[in-house]
């Protein structure tokens, strides 16, 4: 008997309605933590869940069906992202795929990894494990707008030098980093660049060949896609010491089944990204840039911590002088407003932003600095209504602390 195999390629339903509405009387402004799965994305999964379920790495036809479906995904998220499909390594997400990167290079006898002061959590925690186990570790100078400072490459200890890893798009501060200079520097010297672009996928034309960096993470859940997937875009040729031990998956990188429907989603995802990217990228532009307006003319004094340009479209870190940016997050929660204070990966730390200390921002602008993030979920006609409880939530607790 012949398994018919009309499924293993079939294109999901993409008639799917729009974005539901938020919970009634609420703003969400908290994208940079999470997005909302696009409909066609949760068609795409739920279809391959039913006709691509078996395992890719079975020699019959259901594994084989499975198999082209992967394969499919890996294509797109390459093509999309300008990299080979050889170069595309499925993980969990990516803070998985910024530690494969950097665990992976840091394989060798511990010397030096240079890194910036405010990178996220995935890649701080990582590098401060490796301190245990006798790596240095070098802060990378920024300037005011969090950019990194030029000038200092060329004096850099490159003999000691086994890693430089870099946050591309701040998940805080929305600064996007100009890399060029560095990845020469760092192709001159052989030592591999990794490039955190979680932040940035999705959001900004991203192409891995032009960055010239040696690996690349990225995560689905930042740009509409599902939780539980991310890639590292890893260099043709490039090795990197196992992470995880127990499979032959993706070509022996990476062991574990892999997720398909997953895989599949997140390329839809980039995929309905990169189809209109330029259109996305002036709403969100504009919606932002109306809010930090409002905010600015009726809750001075306030503090940008975003640069004006070299910005993520969606992102604006503000900062309220005289309020505490804990009991404003709470306030704002209780108004409707979903925000941070900064990586939701480091909640809970009572510790200021490391990257608003490395733009020597002062106690009083660090400790009240809020992250606003906008997503396809936002609406223009939402930022007024925002703006209006913002401010009353930041007036009022001005005036409770000068009582």
């Amino acid at each position: 008997m012949t398994v018919q195999d009309e499924h293993a390629t079939e294109t999901p339903p993409t008639d799917a309605s729009e974005i539901p509405a938020p919970e009634p009387g609420r703003i969400f402004l908290d994208a940079n933590s999470t997005t909302r799965p696009y409909p066609e994305v949760i068609e795409t999964i739920a279809h391959q869940l039913r006709f691509a379920y078996a395992n890719p790495g079975s020699r019959h036809a259901e594994g084989r069906k499975a198999r082209r479906v992967l394969e499919e995904a890996r294509e797109k998220i390459a093509d999309l992202l300008g990299a080979s499909p050889s170069e595309v390594i499925f993980t969990s997400g990516g803070t998985e795929a910024s530690n494969m990167a950097i665990f992976g290079f840091a394989s060798s006898v511990p010397e030096m990894i240079a890194l910036t002061a405010g990178e996220h959590p995935a890649t701080i925690e990582t590098c401060r494990a490796l301190m245990q186990r006798g790596w240095k570790l070098l802060n990378l100078d920024v300037d005011s707008d969090g950019r990194l400072l030029q000038d200092q490459f060329a004096t850099l200890p490159w003999e000691q030098l086994k890693l430089v890893t870099l946050i591309l798009a701040h998940n805080e501060t929305g600064t996007i980093q100009d890399t060029s200079a560095l990845a020469q520097h760092c192709q001159q010297r052989g030592v591999p660049l990794h490039i955190d672009a979680v932040q940035a996928v999705g959001k900004i034309p991203i192409n891995f060949r032009e960055l010239k960096a040696t690996a690349l993470s990225l995560g689905a859940h930042k740009f509409h896609g599902p939780r539980g997937i991310g890639a590292l875009l890893l260099r043709d040729g490039v090795k990197l010491a196992p992470l995880q031990y127990g499979g032959h998956q993706e070509s022996g990188r990476r062991p574990g089944t892999e997720m398909v429907a997953l895989a599949a989603g997140m390329a839809r995802a980039l995929e309905i990204c990169h189809a209109n990217m330029d259109s996305r990228i002036a709403t969100l532009k504009s919606m932002r840039d109306e809010l930090e307006q409002r905010l600015r003319a009726s809750c001075e004094p306030t503090v940008i911590n975003s640069p004006p340009e070299h910005r993520l479209p969606n992102t604006l870190n503000i900062s309220f002088p005289g309020v505490d940016g804990e009991a404003l997050l709470v306030a704002l929660d209780l108004e409707g407003i979903a925000c941070s204070l900064g990586s939701t990966c480091a909640s809970g730390s009572a510790e200021p932003a490391p990257v608003l200390m490395a733009m020597g921002r002062s106690e009083d602008v660090y400790k009240s600095a809020v992250r606003f993030t906008l997503g396809s979920d936002n609406r223009p006609e939402e930022i007024p209504t925002a703006a209006q409880r913002i401010t009353a939530v930041v007036k009022r607790l001005r005036e409770a602390g000068n009582s």
